[in-house]
C-alpha cells in the first residue's frame, strides 16, 4: 500500500508527542515486582527444574520470561493472581519456540526441536508430559484452563515454516504469520483469564497482527546486521527500494517510505482492535496490555521520521512499567 493512501492513518510524520512524567512507579508494582522469588534464581534452582512436582519449574519460566520477553513479563506480572501462572507458562513456551531460530546452525535441527514441542504437546494431552520445566508448567496450565490444544499447534507449525530465511513476499502472509503466532497467544491468553467473546476474539486477532508487523520492524536492524531481510518485499518493490539499499543503511525518502508503510498497517490494526473496546468485556482487558509497548514504539518511530536504525529505538523504555500500571488501572488497551 502506498504511503499516500495511509497518511490519513498517522497524520503530520512529526507530531508533538508529550512526553511522560518522571514519576516512580506505584508501591504496590514495585513490592509485587520485589516479590517475586524469581529474581534470585540460582543455577542450581534451575537445574533442579525437571521432574513433574520440581518446585523449580515455575522460577525457571519466570526467569526465561524476565530475560527474553521482559515485556511479555512485565504485562503478565498485571493479570490476576489466579491467572498468572498460566500465562507465565504460556509465553516461556512461545520464548522457547521463537529462539529455535537462532540458535540453530542447519534447518534440519531447528525442524526436530520443533517436533519435539510437537510431540510434547500431543503428550501433554494425554496427561504425560516430559521431565521439561517449560513442558511441566504448560502441563499445569492446560490441567487447570482448559487451553484449546489447536492454538498451540498453530503456534508451533507457523514458527517451523519461519525457519526458513526468506523475506516475507507480502504483507499479508507476514500478517498470516502475526495471526498464527501472537494472535494465537493472546487466544491463549483470553481463555486463562476466563473469556469466551467474539469481540475479546476479534480485537485479539488484530493486536496480534499489530504486534508481529511490529516485533518484525524492531528485529530489522538485528537481522540486518547479519546481512537478512524479512519485511515484506512487495513494499520494497513498490517503492522501487532493493534489498541491498536497506543493508547498507540508506535513509533515502523511498526506503523511509518503505518503513512508513509497515508501521502504518501495524498502526491501521491497534485502531481496528480499539474499535471494539465497548464492546470487549473489561475482564479481558488484562490481555491486551501489550498495545501499551507497541503504540510506544510505533510513537518513537514516528518521531525519527521512520529511520529504522535510529539508535533511540533500541533503547529500553524505562518509564514501560509506570505506563503498564497507569493502562491496567484505567481498565483500556
Amino acid at each position: 500500500m502506498a504511503a499516500s493512501t495511509l497518511g490519513a492513518a498517522w497524520g503530520p510524520l512529526r507530531p508533538h508527542v508529550p512526553s511522560l512524567c518522571r514519576r516512580r512507579p506505584p508501591q504496590d508494582l514495585c513490592a509485587r515486582s520485589r516479590r517475586l522469588p524469581e529474581l534470585a534464581v540460582s543455577g542450581r534452582s534451575l537445574a533442579a527444574a525437571s521432574g513433574r512436582g520440581a518446585l523449580g519449574t515455575d522460577l525457571y519460566c519466570l526467569e526465561l520470561l524476565r530475560k527474553r520477553d521482559y515485556e511479555g513479563y512485565l504485562c503478565s506480572l498485571l493479570l490476576p493472581a489466579e491467572s498468572r501462572s498460566a500465562a507465565f507458562a504460556l509465553r516461556a513456551f512461545n520464548v522457547e519456540l521463537a529462539q529455535v531460530k537462532d540458535s540453530v546452525s542447519e534447518k534440519t535441527i531447528g525442524l526436530m526441536r520443533m517436533q519435539f514441542w510437537k510431540n510434547t504437546v500431543e503428550d501433554i494431552y494425554c496427561d504425560n508430559p516430559p521431565q521439561q520445566p517449560v513442558a511441566i508448567e504448560l502441563w499445569k496450565a492446560i490441567k487447570r484452563h482448559n487451553l484449546t490444544k489447536r492454538w498451540l499447534m498453530k503456534i508451533i507449525d507457523e514458527r517451523e515454516k519461519n525457519l526458513d530465511d526468506k523475506a516475507y513476499r507480502n504483507i499479508q502472509e507476514l500478517e498470516t504469520y502475526a495471526e498464527n503466532t501472537q494472535s494465537s497467544l493472546l487466544y491463549l491468553t483470553l481463555e486463562i483469564l476466563g473469556v469466551k467473546d467474539l469481540h475479546a476474539d476479534h480485537a485479539a486477532s488484530h493486536i496480534g497482527k499489530a504486534q508481529g508487523i511490529v516485533t518484525c520492524l524492531r528485529a530489522a536492524p538485528y537481522h540486518g546486521s547479519r546481512r537478512k531481510v524479512f519485511l515484506p518485499m512487495d513494499i520494497f518493490m513498490l517503492h522501487g527500494v532493493s534489498q541491498e539499499d536497506f543493508l547498507r543503511k540508506n535513509q533515502d525518502k523511498n526506503v523511509r517510505d518503505v518503513i512508513y508503510d509497515i508501521a502504518s498497517q501495524a498502526h491501521l490494526h491497534l485502531k481496528h482492535a480499539r474499535s471494539f473496546q465497548k464492546s470487549v468485556p473489561v475482564k479481558a482487558f488484562p490481555a491486551f496490555l501489550h498495545t501499551v509497548a507497541l503504540e510506544d514504539y510505533l510513537k518513537k518511530i514516528q518521531q525519527v521520521d521512520f529511520d529504522i536504525f535510529h539508535p533511540t529505538l533500541q533503547q529500553k523504555n524505562t518509564l514501560l512499567p509506570l505506563s503498564l500500571y497507569i493502562q491496567s488501572w484505567r481498565k483500556r488497551y
